[in-house]
């Protein structure tokens, strides 16, 4: 080992201890937080020296407890992950993936079916401890304020007994409902580093996402029920519904707030969200009157314990709206008999990414404001200037995409307008660990097991790694979805026959159709209509918005972003908000909201767009030369050709998982499933089960 991975080594395990120290305080706040030790011990002296700063004046003791840590954890994130793409980006041997090996047992499904979907054992441990965080801060709030409440003190606010303890309930209901609040918008910044330095990815993250969803809104709900209950019994329900407090709580923000927060909730609903994907898309944009009104409803004070996932998620979308600005170049589209459609985009040889990403494509000529997830294909590495992605049409959007390119007319179509976000995907893969792989798909399930294959033959063929046998298990319903097997393999003049280099079975399986020779034989490459695009100079090849050391980017701008936003607040106070405060009247609150909100965004803004435009300048001039002479792959062999020998295919039955699973040798069989709920809940079953020891589920496996 030289002297340079040394340090490295060093520097990531000096990282590693100072996030978990920073981690576990932050966690000891959260859990003291309701006590009366926090409010009047540790509290009390913070509140003592920066409530009365001409800076920050109260709101200066929750930024530097609740927003100064995460964003502190956000920023180690991004070093940590430069490190590690530093030292991995060409490492294929299975030593270091190896290590994770111990902790396979945390990543084993616990529950299978159920309203929260497939769930592993880390997930059952951490959902448990923090639902625990939550009835220990709701009941320590109750008990705490209860035993201070009697007919007296109730009286002189002219409420009864009950009215008095049904008001506490309600507040302390608003304030874990806050608490949830805080953790909503981090599995949703899809870029952030805070997913990727854990191994979770934005796909995998969005099931916390609607768990949080649900309880902020239970939360909230029940905050207001309580008090329409509380205003009705006062007989000041009108008055109450149409306050808004200069200083002090808004009700009429709070009830805006909670209106925007319903309407999202209610079409997230499952038949509402599948039938009625469009109502439950643009419906979602209300998070923005959602979360202003919520921060003029409780003051900017409070609102700062939400804060920090909120700003990382401010930043990550920002960076997206950057992306997303200019169209891409897209050469050419392979149209499939299966109601499928495969894009091939320009790539930036200096993009990377790893096997299983995704991204988000929009195109305006049929939708200007719908963005769709779609798992990419490729491989960075075998393909360093293509990026693919399949397209299966399923709903109103890829239906009109299909019904576009397959039409007697698409000739005409010289070329596509077409933006995209991404790829996202996790910051590394650990496939090499295992002896064997088993990939089980149903329909266009298939499509991220394409770009493992492709990942890994790339590494066999240049490298000359080991890597592990794979079994390709599909099912489709229909002979011509077995033209999705002809995506597996890139256009890209591939002469030698795969099995030379990597050690691959496939298993179709076509559960609706019986054996039909003259359907077999015409499978074929013949059935497949590629289109060929003439992009605009304006086109770009899709490139890192923030460059090729992207994370180390991300941390420069979190850091002086928060810094900007620092000063900015500073300033502000100081010459302006303070100055006022000490009159006999107070700083209004929606105001000072107002400022703390802008302040935010102007930081944000431009940090973000000069790190940019600085990556810009600086990589992609001199790079996007070589886009102008791309041409037409020359096709030299059939993709189909060179699997033949390795396919199997079966008509009229399904695939016997247990059958399949259980038989795989290896002392390490990897299992990754994507596909239908049932065949998930099935495989999953297989390898949580025990039948055989010798079978790993992979986190990717667990899909919403």
């Amino acid at each position: 080992m030289g002297l340079g991975e040394m340090n490295k080594e060093v520097t990531e395990k000096v990282i590693k201890f100072v996030t978990m120290v920073i981690l576990m305080g932050t966690i000891v706040i959260w859990i003291m937080m309701p006590t009366s030790t926090y409010k009047e011990i540790w509290l009390t002296p913070m509140r003592a020296k920066l409530g009365k700063s001409m800076y920050y004046g109260k709101q200066g003791v929750n930024l530097l407890v609740y927003m100064f840590p995460m964003i502190l954890l956000a920023f180690l994130g991004c070093i940590y992950l430069h490190l590690m793409k530093q030292t991995t980006v060409n490492q294929f041997n299975s030593g270091v993936e190896k290590k994770r090996a111990k902790f396979a047992a945390l990543r084993r499904p616990m529950l299978v079916t159920g309203p929260l979907g497939i769930v592993t054992v880390t997930e059952v441990m951490f959902l448990t401890m923090f639902m625990a965080l939550l009835l220990w801060s709701l009941t320590n709030y109750i008990y705490r304020t209860f035993v201070t409440i009697t007919s007296e003190s109730a009286a002189t606010d002219r409420n009864s007994l009950w009215q008095a303890r049904l008001d506490l309930i309600a507040v302390r209901l608003g304030i874990v409902g806050n608490i949830c609040l805080a953790f909503l918008f981090y599995p949703v910044a899809r870029g952030s580093s805070l997913l990727a330095a854990v191994g979770l990815t934005s796909e995998s993250s969005i099931k916390y996402h609607i768990w949080l969803g649900h309880l902020v809104m239970i939360l909230f709900t029940s905050h207001g029920l309580c008090y329409f209950i509380y205003w009705i019994s006062k007989n000041q329900l009108v008055s109450q519904m149409l306050e808004w407090d200069r200083t002090g709580v808004s009700n009429l923000a709070g009830e805006i707030a909670l209106v925007a927060g319903l309407m999202m909730w209610v079409t997230t609903y499952p038949k509402i969200r599948r039938r009625f994907f469009e109502v439950f898309f643009y419906t979602h944009y209300l998070y923005i009157v959602f979360m202003l009104f919520f921060v003029f409803h409780v003051g900017i004070s409070h609102a700062l314990i939400s804060f920090p996932g909120f700003y990382i998620f401010l930043v990550d979308r920002f960076l997206r709206s950057l992306q997303s600005r200019n169209n891409v170049k897209l050469v050419s589209a392979r149209v499939l008999p299966c109601d499928t459609v495969e894009l091939n985009f320009s790539k930036n040889p200096m993009l990377m990414y790893s096997p299983t990403s995704t991204m988000f494509v929009n195109i305006p000529s049929i939708s200007k404001l719908q963005w769709h997830p779609f798992t990419i294909i490729s491989s960075s590495k075998l393909e360093p200037e293509t990026l693919s992605v399949m397209i299966k049409s399923q709903g109103k959007w890829s239906s009109k995409l299909y019904d576009m390119l397959s039409s007697s007319s698409s000739d005409q179509i010289n070329r596509l307008a077409v933006s995209v976000e991404g790829p996202y995907g996790p910051s590394s893969t650990d496939f090499l660990r295992h002896d064997s792989l088993v990939m089980v798909s149903g329909g266009s399930g298939i499509t991220p097991f394409i770009s493992i294959i492709r990942d890994l033959y790339y590494m066999s063929s240049t490298h000359k790694s080991k890597i592990p046998k794979m079994t390709l298990i599909c099912a489709f319903k229909n002979s011509s979805d077995l033209s999705m097997l002809d995506l597996i393999l890139p256009t890209s003049g591939l002469t030698t026959d795969i099995s030379s280099f990597v050690d691959i079975q496939i298993k179709a399986f076509v559960t609706r159709e019986e054996k039909n020779p003259v359907k077999e034989s015409t499978h074929n490459r013949n059935i497949i209509k590629t289109l060929y695009f003439k992009p605009n100079v304006s086109d770009q090849p899709i490139s890192p918005i923030l460059g090729p050391n992207s994370w180390l980017c991300l941390a420069t701008i979190l850091s002086s972003s928060f810094m900007i936003f620092i000063v900015i607040i500073a300033i502000i106070t100081r010459y302006h908000i303070y100055p006022i405060d000490q009159n006999s009247e107070k700083y209004t609150w929606a105001y000072k909201s107002l400022i703390y909100l802008i302040s935010i965004s102007i930081s944000v803004v431009t940090t973000s767009t000069a790190a940019m435009l600085w990556n810009k300048k600086r990589y992609y001039a001199k790079s996007d030369q070589y886009v102008d002479n791309w041409s037409p792959l020359i096709i030299e062999s059939s993709p189909q050709q060179l699997l033949s020998q390795s396919t199997d295919i079966y008509y009229g039955e399904r695939p016997n998982l247990n059958k399949l699973l259980v038989g795989v040798p290896g002392s390490s069989v990897g299992v990754l499933v994507c596909g239908p709920t049932k065949m998930r809940q099935e495989v999953t079953n297989i390898c949580s089960l025990g039948l055989a020891e010798n079978l790993h589920f992979d986190s990717i496996s667990f899909s919403w």
